[in-house]
């Protein structure tokens, strides 16, 4: 399984898109400072996610969610 996600800065409104294969271990990774490039957001909590049968669909899915149209499903789903 791979998955598309976003995860959001705990101590602000910052929110990274990504894909991977193994959610939790990709979730620790940027908890612990591993990934440079938000490293000084951390930490994180997983607010959407998607399950897809293989990479070519998450990386997609990924691509949607950093466009204008994703970035408006994703205000939606994640209004609480």
């Amino acid at each position: 399984m791979f998955f598309a996600y976003v995860i959001k800065s705990v101590n602000g409104e910052y929110l990274y898109k990504g894909h991977c294969e193994n959610l939790d271990k990709r979730i620790a990774q940027h908890n612990s400072g591993m990934t440079k490039s938000n490293k000084k957001y951390a930490p994180f909590e997983l607010v959407y996610y998607e399950e897809f049968e293989n990479k070519v669909e998450a990386i997609s899915r990924e691509r949607y969610f950093k466009s204008s149209a994703g970035r408006r499903f994703l205000k939606t789903k994640l209004i609480r």
